[in-house]
């Protein structure tokens, strides 16, 4: 997990970051117990039929990830951080892996600090290519230690999690993609470079994007992302079959690779262990573990080695992985409501002039709109998208959408997710579209909700 200035850290970085030259990616073709840390726990019991369906991910193969792991950092100067040989073979490693299991993997690359940067993208074969499900973690280590935790944890269990898939020869409904990350230690410069390098038409064929980062904290918590009520409740389902209280995850909010998905509109999800903030006395009294202590102590330092999991933690974490792949990839996992609301008639965009609208009439609901209300837009725009977009509720609040004076194309097919909880549901909600550049025209197509 990258560090934070607003939560005053200071990133660690050697010379100029700079993302460049992204090339080589299909976007479409495509360990030992911690001294005093709980034994690995028994495979729970599952008490749901999406979870009954879900393999157990064997701990053994996960940990055998990790030994591999850290046999490479012990190997190249004790690291596998970006632009040091020991992240090229961490990244060969779990290529050939991929590739022997049937899958059709990519390397994206990019430039950091003057370094070439790789990302490993891997496509099971099949699903729609229409819903993408993708599941990712980042597979750089900062440059004081080999990373076991961070992230060799949250990258060893998305592996064994793919290689469950292609042992089970998984026929999921949606399409089921995998990423591994570099250079996350230095900003979330990989996932920046592949969601960067996605056509908006690509970025709304995605169903949700999966991020685990940290899992396997030797004085552990049980972390949920809250981004999307989908991917959440699936998560939290998983834990209270097992019995296991939950919390939303705060400690990491734009700090790991789902940021950059989230900011394009993207639903996210995952899970956390703890990093460097201290365990409460109520947490340790529901989750086990000691008060007042980091979840993870050598978060970012030397002694993130094998001994510094906690082998319960992983071995859940890396079961709710399987679960939540095996729930979403399934056929009719809508989220709550699964409603859409569209308007089709065209609308013109007149030539830096006054604000268009176009209007749906939402019915038959109850409550208030979703915490991530979708707006998906269609519009045909012939100069370069200096367009503002607002969405605007029924009592009048507007929402920004878009203000942008740089598109890269002409012609804008794009979700936006808003947190509009505060709205009711029923009502008539507007598009609000205005040109404010000259020499230019459009025509809104099509715009939907989807509740």
């Amino acid at each position: 997990m990258t560090l934070s200035p607003s939560l005053g850290f200071t990133h660690r970085r050697s010379g100029t970051l700079r993302v460049a030259a992204v090339s080589a990616l299909a976007v479409t073709g495509l360990l030992a117990t911690t001294a005093g840390a709980t034994a690995a726990a028994p495979a729970p019991t599952r008490t749901t039929a999406a979870a009954a369906a879900a393999p157990d991910i064997p701990l053994a193969n996960v940990k055998a990830h990790l030994t591999q792991l850290s046999q490479i950092a012990a190997a190249n100067g004790g690291n596998r951080a970006h632009g040091r040989p020991g992240y090229k073979a961490s990244i060969d490693y779990v290529k050939a892996k991929l590739d022997a299991a049937g899958f059709t993997t990519s390397l994206q690359t990019f430039t950091a600090s003057g370094a070439t940067g790789y990302n490993l993208i891997a496509d099971w074969p099949g699903g729609d290519p229409n819903k993408v499900l993708m599941s990712g973690a980042h597979l750089d280590s900062v440059s004081a230690g080999a990373g076991i935790n961070d992230n060799g944890s949250g990258s060893a269990a998305v592996l064994e999690a793919a290689l469950a898939v292609s042992r089970a020869q998984l026929k999921p409904d949606k399409h089921l993609r995998f990423g591994w990350w570099g250079a996350e230690e230095l900003g979330l410069l990989g996932s920046k470079a592949y969601v960067n390098s996605l056509p908006s038409t690509e970025r709304t064929k995605f169903a949700g994007y999966l991020n685990f980062d940290m899992i396997g904290s030797p004085n552990p918590g049980y972390f949920v992302y809250d981004d999307d009520p989908t991917i959440e409740k699936t998560f939290k389902d998983y834990y209270a079959g097992l019995g296991i209280p939950t919390e939303i995850e705060t400690e990491g909010d734009g700090r790991s690779d789902h940021a950059p998905f989230k900011n394009v509109g993207i639903p996210v999800g995952g899970l956390f262990s703890g990093a460097d903030y201290r365990k409460t006395a109520a947490q340790a009294q529901k989750w086990g573990g000691t008060s007042g202590v980091a979840f993870d102590r050598c978060y970012h330092s030397s002694c993130d080695s094998l001994t510094n999991i906690n082998d319960t933690a992983l071995d859940r974490n890396s079961d709710a992985i399987a679960y939540a792949l095996w729930t979403l990839s399934a056929g009719g996992t809508t989220p709550p409501g699964g409603t859409d609301y569209e308007n089709t008639t065209p609308v013109a965009i007149p030539d830096a002039g006054a604000a268009v609208t176009s209007s749906i009439a939402v019915t038959g609901r109850t409550g208030n709109a979703p915490a991530a209300l979708k707006v998906s837009v269609n519009i045909t725009h012939t100069y370069r998208g200096d367009l503002v977009l607002d969405l605007v509720a029924p009592d009048g609040t507007a929402y920004r959408l878009k203000n942008s004076s740089s598109d890269s194309a002409d012609n804008i097919v794009a979700t936006y997710t808003v947190n509009a909880s505060s709205e009711a549901a029923n009502g008539t909600w507007k598009l609000r579209v205005q040109d404010v550049a000259a020499q230019d025209t459009g025509t809104l197509n099509s715009w939907k909700l989807t509740f």
